[in-house]
């Protein structure tokens, strides 16, 4: 009852709408029992007295009956579909923007295909519920009352013991609810491993092909298929016994009621158009019993569906746990991290008494083995994470004071795997900065040295991006990345790993695009090459989660520690030393815009 109240209240707004709709409901279900009552006259007066102006009253009412019945069934009908359309359009977008604000954590422990699932499978069985609320439980029942008032009004007795049977009816419903309810919610989980399964096979189709394991990918997809449907037949097997058992029962009920009937017949305590009356009401009534019986099902479905929705919205999200008050227009990039200590699992620090300082226009380059901890420390700075200990501060302000939404306006992030949208080029590039002019987008675009094969598009600006940027090469994606970056004009960069899987040439243009987007803003950059920090201002040296070294290239190789150990390693595995040559085009110097 208390799930059911919490979706009642996505009702609330469209109360007229269900006015409307249960009061055409009434109006049916009285439709149908004007039915029944009318096959009295139509024996009594017709067949049995045989008066001739029945043959024109007797049809002529049913004909309006039937019209009304469906005029007032389709409003009815009309206005249902209509309510649950508009409910479970904000469902599906609270529940959407709601995972959009949840931690990046949350995002890293679920599954892509647990979560389409949870917006579109989920959120459409509790559509049917609303739909079974209204039109089921409310138009039925209406119709089960009418339906017994015409079978009072023609034998009172007979009524009674018939209506007596009605609670046997709604015995299986609970008798099978609860159970049904926990064999839905396994169901749901399949239904979202099943949706994963196809969102990652799908995605990775080339690494599928190019180990030929199509055979492999259908035997998983199979067992999947079959573990899913398992549950969908549990579901259909409790269904169809509860329906069947109603059957029986009501077969035993009519039986029963044309052996008394007939024996009332037989003594002229019931005229035959009486009989057949309530003969008629008795029968419609069983459809609309056996009705409520699916829709307990289906509610009993969306019960499931609502438990795993409210779970989902009842988790703490970013907005919440922020505490940040200040919205400062602008952060100069200084940026000061003190004793961060943080672990992902109690127990097992990945960061441990991190202490490092940013000015602006510094480049802060950070190094280190495979987990050491770089892209932590950067996920704290995003404040994907929260340190367990010590203190993040921009421009002097602990970053916890700050508008969350205000600190991540304020910072850039181009990374080795850009993320482009199915889009328009202009679209991308104005992700961080809709409110951007033309000129803006095309200057920016110009400075990511990405303006030439843009204008070769198409469509120029207005080309869609398909597929994510399939048809675009790496350089091009990261020159789009880089634009969107330089748009956004953060004062806080964050490099990461931006330039490692490009060939040379693209590399080379990448870089120079780098160039232009690093002037005057404090850059962090994460690189496993080298030969691509060598002019940063000073480079961050982790190990096992410490900061163990920091300085300039030159400083670090002399003084033969971690920093030394790793380059060395670098350039014997097959690099060139270019450590005492210029680079042709240096990461971190200055060069002129070329459009």
């Amino acid at each position: 009852m208390k799930i059911l109240r919490r979706l009642l209240v996505y009702l609330s707004p469209y109360r007229l709408h269900i006015l409307g709709a249960v009061l055409c409901g009434g109006v049916s279900a009285l439709m149908t029992a004007a039915h029944a009552w009318l096959i009295k006259p139509a024996l009594d007066r017709l067949f049995i007295e045989r008066q001739p102006a029945m043959l024109v009253w007797i049809p002529a009412a049913i004909c309006v009956v039937a019209l009304l019945k469906g005029l007032f069934e389709y409003a009815h009908l009309y206005l249902i579909r209509r309510v649950g359309i508009r409910v479970i359009e904000g469902i599906q977008n609270q529940l959407y923007r709601h995972i959009l604000l949840l931690p990046i954590g949350y995002h890293q422990r679920q599954e892509t295909g647990s979560l389409i699932s949870h917006v579109i499978y989920d959120t459409h069985l509790i559509e049917a519920a609303f739909s079974t609320i209204i039109k089921d439980l409310i138009q039925q029942t209406i119709t089960i009352v009418c339906l017994a008032a015409v079978l009072v009004y023609q034998n009172t007795m007979l009524a009674g013991m018939t209506l007596l049977g009605i609670p046997i009816f709604i015995w299986p419903l609970m008798r099978y609810g609860k159970r049904l309810r926990r064999i839905a919610h396994g169901a749901q989980e399949k239904a979202g491993n099943l949706t994963h399964l196809l969102h990652e096979t799908f995605s990775g189709i080339r690494v599928v092909k190019a180990f030929a394991q199509e055979a492999c990918e259908s035997r998983r997809m199979a067992d999947c298929v079959a573990s899913y449907y398992r549950r969908i037949m549990r579901t259909a097997a409790l269904s169809d016994a509860a329906r069947s058992l109603i059957e029986v029962m009501a077969s035993l009920s009519i039986a029963s009621v044309i052996w008394l009937g007939g024996h009332q017949v037989f003594s002229g305590a019931m005229t035959p158009g009486e009989f057949f009356s309530f003969m008629a009401a008795a029968l419609m009534m069983y459809g609309p019993i056996k009705n409520l019986s699916t829709s307990g099902h289906v509610l009993q479905q969306a019960m499931a569906a609502a438990e795993r929705i409210f779970a989902t919205l009842e988790m703490p999200n970013e907005p919440q746990h922020d505490q940040g008050a200040l919205a400062p227009a602008t952060l100069s990039g200084r940026v000061e991290i003190r004793q961060v200590c943080f672990a992902y699992h109690p127990g097992q620090p990945v960061l441990s008494e991190i202490s490092l300082a940013a000015q602006p226009g510094e480049i802060i380059a950070l190094v280190g083995h495979s987990g050491a901890g770089k892209s932590t420390l950067i996920n704290l700075i995003l404040r994907f994470f929260e340190p367990d200990s010590g203190d993040i501060l921009f421009d002097g302000i602990p970053y916890r004071h700050i508008k969350l939404s205000t600190l991540r306006r304020h910072i850039g992030v181009v990374s080795q795997e850009v993320v482009l949208f199915d889009q328009t080029i202009r679209w991308n590039l104005a992700y961080g900065y809709p409110e951007a002019s033309e000129a803006q987008i095309q200057e920016a675009a110009e400075a990511a040295y990405a303006d030439g094969f843009i204008q070769k598009m198409p469509h120029g600006y207005d080309t869609v991006i398909e597929k994510g940027g399939l048809s675009l090469s790496g350089g091009e994606r990261q020159r789009l990345a880089i634009a969107r970056a330089l748009l956004k004009n953060p004062p806080l960069l964050i490099l990461d790993e931006a330039t490692s899987a490009l060939d040379t040439e693209s590399e080379h243009i990448v870089r120079r695009a780098i160039m232009n987007l690093v002037k005057n803003r404090t850059t962090f950059v994460i690189a496993h090459r080298l030969s691509t920090i060598q002019q940063a201002t000073r480079i961050a040296v982790f190990d096992h989660g410490r900061l163990v070294e920091i300085g300039r290239h030159d400083a670090l190789l002399q003084q033969g520690g971690t920093y030394h150990r790793i380059y060395n390693l670098q350039f014997r595995c097959g690099q060139r030393d270019t450590s005492q040559e210029p680079l042709q085009a240096p990461l971190y110097e200055a060069e002129p815009v070329i459009p």
